[in-house]
């Protein structure tokens, strides 16, 4: 706070560690008499990034980022004029004033005598010399003269205007002409040809040879890890003596023998069935497809964007409201990498990051602002309590926000004479209302010590199905409020974090914490839930470490399967209580699959031990790894029609997983020409499902149509899609929102076709997934009887050659 009188000082506590960092420790750099200490302005931004709010200027940071200058002056108050050891000047005159006071009239008399005696001492007078008239030197002037001048080099061209003699003389008559009557008022002269002229055309033998063009290139490609591999570029043949010698082998005898059943049964199979012939065709449609081909598009329905907040953004994240119809959420930010956005920190700190609320019926202004620390790279609706958002940033940290003071504005809700609340239409919004977007801010966050080291790339919540009574017995949660929430993060670290549940209270959730965490509440501090952020804490975490070397997986995207279970996480919990409260965590196991920043995909199944009265995950079995894309994972998602099917895009391709099948994906996509960056289920239809792609366009996949080529696609943007969300309207309208990489929302209706599900199209197409599992184990079958084989033939051969040996 600026003192009152002195608009341009600021007083400030600085702490024996910052007077240690910035060389101004009191009666040792700076004392009563020499009390002034130029501090650079980039210095003191340095020490914000890297300390936050534990830096002793963080109080006015705003004040130093706003400085125009490049040095700021740090005063010692050793009186506590001020009210504090030191102050801030905030202005360049204050600044001058300070360090060069102004001087007095009489001081500046004796020095004007002074200067007046010296002039007058240094004087001396000179005689007068005439001047001399020298002869004029050319130092080349008169050349440039030249060159500047103008000179006419084209030959003029002449004209000759003649007229018939016996019109010399002649009178002369002007007549009017209507400018109207002639096109743009203008009067063309047009050309003719002269007959007494003729010009012949003299024709010319030229020939013309085609040479293909010769253009030199090169590429390079992506390094993410050494890897041994091997290529054969020529190939090997056999010598006729050779060819004889393996055609008479007993080797390929033993072969032969073996394949020759399941070769005349292929024979046979393929006498008796076309094996051409198109199964999904002879499937059942729906009655109303049959007349025709049916009209699939995706029709624009509105679209968002806000000049101040997205501007110059990309959209990181698309979330619709769980139980508000037509509001949706979306989070933007900067279109940079980690490093990049470190070291443009210091901009970054003058364009406040939020997340904007809009409503469908409301496309010209947001409804509500969420303020954020840091750009917010994805968030999540609580499923129990939607006025609950968990976001995470691009700096690591976890952030949490309470909504439910406003849920009225986003229901448009209004209250009549009776106190009862009345939905309003759009057109009875109070204008006042549309003027000023109410701003949220957020009433916990994770200290960064405790948080990611990269920015947090998924969020999921946890479902709790049991929890543990007074009496220590463990009784059913049949609300299922999730109060636990688990993050990933490229740092390759899963984190679980808890929250207070505001249920139960029936009170907000910053109440709530603030009445949590009265125990860490600082003497003399305000009363506020801030000091949250030097206790939250998560309660587990886990490191994916890749079996057999010393790496990491970087993971982006995680699917976990529902915890049955309730941790707790304050400190006043009785060490007994915490005992009971871990007992039904040593029997819970959860499988889980992660998409990494190299491609990879992991499979592996977790079980948490207790230790010292503190849940460590442990590896339960051998982790699964599947190299199926080859970038980033953008997209990992299950199926809301079955659980145990995963849905994974990255790169140029997408694949389908299956729970507990460790052959691989039962389904994969061929190399695209695009880059696929974003993917969803459809909410409605078992085998549909939705992909972006860099180029704007949105590929939609029919597996009941069509599993080796999307079976439409639409465009959509000029720019590259960065998120799709579903959303089912009471009015059974299907939405599908899409964002790009300029910063605009995208929402479109699905078409009928697309939305109404076909007969009995879950059976068909969970009996398509069923077959194409048993045509893997059917593979991995026959892959491990060849190794089998393989494995004896070469046994055979060494015993035979080792008999010939002793022989």
């Amino acid at each position: 706070m600026a003192v009152k009188g002195h608009p341009e000082i600021f007083p400030l506590v600085l702490t024996t560690q910052t007077q240690a960092i910035f060389n101004c420790r009191v009666d040792e750099d700076v004392t009563e008499e020499n009390c002034f200490k130029i501090i650079k302005k980039e210095d003191i931004i340095q020490d914000l990034k890297r300390r936050a709010k534990i830096s002793d200027f963080y109080p006015i940071k705003n004040v130093i980022l706003e400085y125009p200058g490049e040095e700021l002056l740090v005063v010692l108050d050793a009186n506590f004029q001020y009210g504090q050891n030191f102050y801030l000047v905030a202005s360049e005159e204050a600044k001058k004033n300070l360090l060069k006071p102004p001087e007095t009239a009489e001081e500046k008399q004796e020095e004007i005598k002074e200067e007046v005696e010296n002039t007058v001492e240094t004087l001396e007078i000179q005689p007068y010399r005439p001047p001399v008239q020298k002869p004029w030197v050319s130092l080349g002037s008169e050349k440039e003269v030249e060159e500047e001048s103008v000179k006419d080099t084209v030959t003029k061209i002449k004209y000759m205007i003649s007229r018939v003699r016996r019109k010399f003389g002649a009178p002369i008559t002007f007549t009017d002409n209507n400018a109207s009557d002639v096109k743009d008022s203008y009067v063309e002269c047009t050309s003719y040809q002269d007959k007494t002229f003729s010009i012949k055309m003299l024709e010319k033998d030229v020939g013309i040879q085609m040479v293909p063009k010769v253009r030199e290139s090169s590429t390079q490609t992506k390094w993410t890890y050494p890897k041994n591999a091997a290529t054969q570029y020529f190939p090997r043949e056999l010598s006729d003596g050779e060819k004889e010698d393996y055609l008479s082998s007993e080797k390929l005898k033993e072969f032969l023998t073996s394949v020759h059943l399941r070769m005349e049964i292929a024979l046979q199979q393929n006498e008796i069935m076309n094996p051409f012939f198109d199964d999904w065709k002879a499937l059942a449609e729906d009655e109303s497809s049959s007349g025709g081909k049916p009209e699939v598009y995706l029709q624009a329905y509105q679209s968002f964007t806000d000049l101040r907040y997205p501007k110059d953004r990309t959209i990181s994240c698309v979330c619709w409201h769980p139980n508000i119809d037509g509001v949706i959420a979306v989070s933007a930010r900067q279109r940079v990498s980690y490093e990049e956005h470190i070291n443009l920190s210091d901009k970054s700190l003058l364009q406040q990051p939020a997340i904007l609320f809009w409503s469908v019926s409301d496309p010209i202004q947001p409804q509500l602002l969420l303020e954020c620390p840091e750009d917010i790279y994805c968030f999540q609706f609580s499923p129990s309590d939607p006025n609950i958002i968990a976001g995470g940033c691009i700096n690591g940290q976890v952030v949490l926000w309470d909504i439910s003071e406003h849920e009225d504005k986003l229901q448009n809700t209004k209250t009549d004479a009776d106190g009862n609340k009345v939905t309003a239409p759009p057109a009875m919004k109070d204008p006042q209302s549309r003027t000023e977007t109410p701003l949220v801010k957020h009433c916990a966050d994770s200290p960064i010590e405790h948080a990611h080291k990269k920015p947090v790339t998924d969020i999921i919540w946890l479902l709790n199905y049991f929890e543990d009574n007074q009496t220590g017995a463990d009784s059913e949660n049949k609300a299922e409020m999730p109060m636990q929430f688990a993050t990933c993060s490229p740092d390759c670290s899963i984190l679980f974090w808890d929250i207070p549940d505001t249920k139960l209270s029936g009170q907000p959730l910053s109440k709530k914490v603030t009445e949590m965490n009265m125990f860490y509440k600082p003497r003399g501090g305000p009363d506020t839930s801030k000091h949250l952020d030097l206790s939250w804490k998560p309660l587990i975490k886990i490191n994916l470490c890749k079996s057999g070397i010393n790496q990491e997986y970087g993971s982006t995207r995680i699917i976990l399967r529902v915890l049955h279970c309730n941790f707790k996480s304050s400190e006043r919990v009785s060490a007994r209580e915490r005992r009971r409260s871990l007992k039904g965590i040593k029997d819970i196991s959860t499988d889980f699959f992660v998409g990494t920043e190299d491609g990879e995909i992991v499979y592996s199944d977790w079980k948490i031990e207790i230790e010292n009265d503190l849940p460590i995950p442990v590896n339960k079995k051998h982790t699964q790894k599947y190299t199926v894309h080859t970038e980033t994972i953008n997209t990992l998602q299950r199926s809301p029609f079955f659980k145990d099917i995963v849905l994974s895009i990255g790169g140029r391709k997408f694949a389908i997983w299956k729970e507990k099948v460790t052959y691989g994906a039962i389904l994969q996509s061929s190399c695209s020409s695009g880059r696929y960056t974003a993917g969803r289920w459809s909410l409605t239809r078992p085998g549909v499902f939705f992909i972006g792609r860099d180029d704007g366009n949105v590929d939609i996949w029919d597996l009941l149509k069509k599993t080796h080529e999307p079976s439409y696609f639409q465009n959509i943007s000029k720019s590259k899609i960065t998120f799709i969300s579903p959303w089912i309207a009471p009015s059974k309208q299907h939405f599908l929102a899409v964002s790009d990489d300029l910063g605009v929302l995208h929402v479109l209706e699905i078409c009928q076709a697309l939305s109404d599900p076909l007969m009995n199209e879950h059976d068909s197409v969970l009996d398509y997934f069923e077959r194409e599992v048993k045509y893997l184990k059917y593979c991995e079958q026959e892959f491990q009887e060849y190794q089998d084989l393989q494995g004896k033939t070469e046994q055979k051969s060494i015993w035979k050659h080792k008999g010939r040996k002793q022989v």
